[in-house]
């Protein structure tokens, strides 16, 4: 839950991006995706958090690979949306890392991996748009969740995902 309570510090801070709205947008645009794959929710927290354990190591590793200037805050905020720019996704993750994932994915949820690749991009898009959430509204401050997530902290985006669907969705 602590990577969830870093979500909601960056919204409760005037000096980050993460707004409710921002939230409940990544909230409604998993559950379409759950809907549109037709899996149940716990399985698509599954595969959040599977790709939340596999993309912490893989982002680190693809940050100190990155070309000379590159600034992975930047990349992960241009892959936030919809349309995610092709550069941006390619820079992160190239068709090998992006076959990591989908077999990773795939090995820890049981789904095939046809179904996990034509997930992915909406995952990852997904995933950037919450460490997003932390990035400053002043040039040069670091993102304090996207640092965490790098720094092995709490990865298990399903959880993530899950609370904010409670907080949300109050019952």
């Amino acid at each position: 839950m602590g990577m969830f309570f870093d979500v909601l510090s960056s919204i409760n801070n005037p000096d980050q991006n993460g707004s409710v709205a921002q939230l409940e947008n990544l909230a409604n645009g998993v559950k379409q995706l759950t809907a549109n794959q037709g899996v149940d929710t716990s399985t698509m927290q599954s595969v959040f958090s599977a790709a939340g354990s596999l993309l912490g190591p893989l982002l680190q590793k693809q940050h100190s690979n990155l070309p000379g200037g590159a600034d992975l805050g930047g990349l992960v905020g241009q892959l936030t949306g919809s349309g995610a720019p092709a550069t941006a996704l390619q820079t992160l993750f190239p068709p090998q890392v992006q076959q990591q994932l989908i077999q990773g994915i795939a090995q820890k949820t049981g789904l095939n991996a046809g179904m996990i690749q034509a997930m992915l991009p909406t995952v990852l898009s997904s995933v950037a748009g919450l460490l997003n959430m932390g990035a400053s509204s002043k040039p040069g401050a670091t993102n304090p969740l996207l640092s965490a997530f790098l720094n092995g902290g709490s990865n298990d985006l399903g959880d993530v995902f899950k609370f904010a669907s409670r907080f949300l969705n109050p019952a």
